[in-house]
Order: C-alpha cells, then sequence, then structure tokens
C-alpha cells in the first residue's frame, strides 16, 4: 500500500505506555454492566469478555494509578501510518457522505494502546481486538492485533491493516448515519438467534464501507499496489466467523456467527471495493 500520499490525521490519541490501574474490591456495577451490554450489541464482542476487561481495567473512577509520564513519539512509524489511514477515512468520508447520502461527517479520533485502556464502553483490551464505541464515538486499537493478524490468522500487509481500521471507521459512518441505533432498536424486540444475525449484517456492512473507502482513496491517492486487494480478502478469510470457530473448537455453528462467514466478508469488502457506492452495501436487504 502506498500511504506517504494520505493526508494525515490529528483525531489519534495515542495511549501507548501508560499504565491502566485495576479496580479495587466490590465488583462492576449495575451502570457498567448496562454499557458493556451496549457495547455486545454493537460490536458483537462477547458480554464475558467485556466484563473481564472492564473488571480488570475499571470503568468510571475507581482507583488506579495515574498514566506514565512517556511521551509517545509522533514520528513513529505506526503512529504515522494509523493517522494517515484515519486522515484518509476523514477526507473521504467528509466527501462521500455528504454526496451519497447527505449527511455531514464528523470524524472519530482512533485511541491506540497497548494492553488496557477505558473506553466510553467500559474497559478496553487486547483481547477483544478493535472496536467502535458509539457511546464516546471513538475507534479503540491495542496495535498487537497486527502482530496477531500476521502470526495467528494468516493477514497481513499495510492495506489489510488499514482495512481493518476502515472496518471500524465503517461502524462510525453507520453511527452517523443512525443505522446502529435502529439495529440496537430491532434487537430488543427478537430471540437471540435474530440478534446475532442482525450484528452479522452491521459487520458485513461495515466491510462494504472499508471497500467503499478503498475505491474512494485509491481514485484519489493511487494508495492500492499488486497484491494488496488480495492480502486484505485473505484477511477477511481468515477472520470470518465460521474459520475462526472451526480453528477454535473444530467445528462452526451458523446461529451464533456475529461478524459473517469467511465468504460473506469476502463478498461484501469487495462489493464496497468495485462499487465505491454506499448503496451497493444494504447488508440488510441482501
Amino acid at each position: 500500500m502506498e500511504y506517504d500520499n494520505l493526508p494525515q490525521s490529528s483525531n489519534i490519541e495515542d495511549r501507548r505506555g501508560q499504565r491502566g490501574g485495576a479496580v479495587g474490591a466490590g465488583g462492576l456495577g449495575i451502570g457498567a454492566i448496562v454499557v458493556i451490554f451496549a457495547i455486545s450489541y454493537f460490536t458483537g464482542i462477547s458480554p464475558q469478555v467485556l466484563m473481564s476487561g472492564a473488571e480488570m481495567i475499571g470503568v468510571g473512577q475507581q482507583s488506579a494509578p495515574p498514566p506514565s509520564s512517556a511521551t509517545p513519539d509522533p514520528n513513529d512509524p505506526m503512529r504515522v501510518f494509523l493517522s494517515k489511514v484515519v486522515g484518509g477515512t476523514e477526507q473521504v468520508w467528509a466527501e462521500v457522505l455528504p454526496a451519497q447520502a447527505g449527511v455531514k461527517y464528523q470524524p472519530a479520533p482512533l485511541v491506540i494502546y497497548d494492553g488496557a485502556t477505558r473506553s466510553g464502553c467500559g474497559g478496553a483490551q487486547s483481547a477483544m481486538g478493535p472496536f467502535y464505541c458509539p457511546i464516546d464515538k471513538k475507534v479503540y486499537l491495542d496495535t498487537s492485533f497486527f502482530r496477531d493478524m500476521k502470526n495467528k490468522y494468516g493477514g497481513g500487509g499495510d492495506f489489510a491493516y488499514a482495512y481493518v481500521v476502515a472496518h471500524e471507521i465503517g461502524h462510525h459512518v453507520q453511527d452517523v448515519l443512525g443505522i446502529l441505533d435502529k439495529v440496537d432498536n430491532m434487537k430488543q424486540r427478537v430471540s437471540q438467534t435474530q440478534a446475532n444475525a442482525l450484528s452479522v449484517r452491521v459487520e458485513l456492512q461495515a466491510d462494504c464501507l472499508a471497500g467503499v473507502w478503498a475505491n474512494h482513496a485509491n481514485d484519489k491517492w493511487k494508495i492500492l499496489q499488486p497484491g494488496d486487494v488480495e492480502k486484505a480478502l485473505a484477511t477477511a478469510q481468515a477472520i470470518g466467523d465460521d474459520r475462526l470457530q472451526t480453528a477454535a473448537r473444530g467445528y462452526a455453528v451458523p446461529d451464533s456467527f456475529t461478524h459473517g462467514s469467511s465468504a460473506q466478508r469476502q463478498k461484501w469488502l469487495t462489493a464496497g471495493l468495485k462499487s465505491g457506492d454506499i448503496n451497493s452495501c444494504d447488508t440488510f436487504s441482501n
């Protein structure tokens, strides 16, 4: 991926090197539990994983040591890369959303951290993977996930990493469009299996929106190089629910999918890449 010409965003919160802090005795309050289930609805992350992270890190203002005084290096290659990817999403969506949906785009900050941090949706830890919090409207990413992509999932490469970030920004686009609220309301009235199916549609749409971004970014800055799309599709395949479940327990349970199968994720990423049109990302009707 050629990203030198991408604009650099200032909406990066670099919390790497800061200490997280653990909660004191007493566990989670009801407010924290409500927040945890809210992010579970939106992201498909297991509530048990979120509760574990919240208990380890702390939700709210419970006692924790102050952040370390380490100042992140603004020239760190990973920070520069991520700031350019986010900058590219900001410029593309600032043009595409008004043109295609008549909606003004409000940028979402990217929080990068290592190990654990706090979010508006409760505790964040690396085991969760990247996620978008609709409460504080920020994307959270432990950069070790990129290493896991390469070592555990067989993905990797700059464009594959950009796809992951663009997918999470895609959730923010859904939030701006009011889709997340509508889906959340629908989930309150259906069974868990049906709620899971809605989560899959949300995730596949975010894949498609990531493809829409890449289409426009390539038109503007020629970011794609030979092999980039193939690496992104390989990553989409590697993180499909069927692939992950089969690797973990030897079989897949489609009714429990929350992100979509490998084939579905590849299909919708490709749809966005080819069309560059958010109207091609109607995963709820197709």
